[in-house]
């Protein structure tokens, strides 16, 4: 089969394309012909070692081991089963559980040796992928593009807005609202949960596209004024902050938080480390989050929403599987809204 493999950390000259064996179900697992795979920032980081340093950077401390097949945002059919699978599942159309983890139920993504898809297993840049049959999930939707761009940043999204305990009527500023999170925390937040959602994007130009996904007001982070707007358009501070951005919004965000009010934060693409005045955090009760992936409950919530109509899929663009590299320059691009997909065959 053909896949994209990453050959060590660096730039996207890692990414190559090999032909190497169609993987063998094991016993509990099942062969998936990968049909959509959607890019997410967590395998380009991967790539260029900004989870850690050296041979260090992974999801485990031990680091990647090389050569690794990236992708985690993964839909399609099985094919084969191993052994202590029902052959019925053979047909099935599924999207894949992005980790594994022995965790209790409600603890799996925060326990010590989870182990995610495309960073400690191979994953779906690749024409096959193995995976556990129990972590196998019918598609929410009706094609493989669509149902493909959930996964991880779907389920990050999900977690995000239920940690922060959203209700109907409150305020939630989104920061990075054209992303594949952002996207995602705009209509979770919205449109399942009831909150008003101001959304923050770098081309103003988004704005009647935030507000089809449901933002009541959209600004631009390029505005010398951010902070002044979103309180203005509030009439007030807001209750939380949904932030992937990191250290260019950080300060913004503690200033229009409301005393009592939450932040979460899922994501640094703007700046890994910033500056904290602990008396802001203090004196204004603020309540900061840390936040990635999500619970197998979590995700079943989120798959249920989607097949509901309450959540879209949002799809830039798409590539073939060949292109990985110039897919994952193009991910990196501002200006964008939404996902960006490789597609195999």
């Amino acid at each position: 089969m053909k896949a994209v493999q990453v050959t060590g950390y660096g730039d996207i000259d890692k990414l190559e394309v090999k032909t190497v064996p169609i993987p063998t179900p094991k016993q509990d697992e099942v062969l998936v012909k990968v049909k959509a795979c959607a890019i997410n920032n967590t395998e380009i980081w991967m790539r260029e070692g900004a989870y850690g340093t050296g041979a260090k950077s992974g999801w485990r401390p031990e680091g990647v081991q090389f050569p690794r097949t990236p992708g985690s945002d993964i839909a399609g059919e099985i094919v084969e089963v191993g052994e202590n699978v029902s052959k019925a599942l053979i047909g099935k159309r599924v999207v894949l559980f992005p980790f594994t983890s022995s965790g209790e139920e409600g603890y799996e993504h925060i326990s010590e040796d989870m182990s995610f898809i495309g960073s400690e297993y191979d994953g779906g840049y690749a024409e096959y992928v193995v995976w556990p049959a129990e972590l196998c999930y019918d598609m929410p939707l009706s094609t493989y593009e669509e149902s493909a761009v959930f996964s991880v940043s779907g389920l990050t999204a999900w977690h995000m807005v239920e940690q922060i305990q959203a209700k109907a009527g409150e305020t939630i500023v989104v920061t990075g609202a054209n992303g594949g999170v952002g996207s995602l925390n705009v209509q979770i937040a919205s449109n399942v949960f009831g909150a008003k959602v101001i959304a923050i994007v770098g081309d103003i130009g988004l704005e009647d596209k935030m507000k089809e996904l449901g933002a009541t007001h959209v600004l631009s982070y390029r505005s010398h004024n951010l902070a002044e707007e979103i309180v203005e358009v509030n009439g007030g501070p807001v209750d939380s902050v949904l932030d992937v951005v990191g250290d260019a919004l950080f300060s913004i965000s503690l200033q229009v938080l409301k005393k009592g009010g939450k932040f979460c934060i899922s994501g640094s693409a703007g700046g890994q480390k910033t500056e904290l005045d602990f008396r802001t955090v203090y004196l204004k009760h603020i309540t900061l989050y840390g936040s990635v992936l999500g619970t197998r409950q979590e995700f079943t919530r989120m798959l249920e929403a989607i097949s509901s109509g309450k959540i879209k899929p949002v799809i830039d663009r798409t590539f073939a599987l060949e292109k990985a590299g110039e897919a994952q320059t193009y991910f990196k691009q501002s200006g964008k809204i939404g996902k960006i997909v490789l597609l195999p065959g």
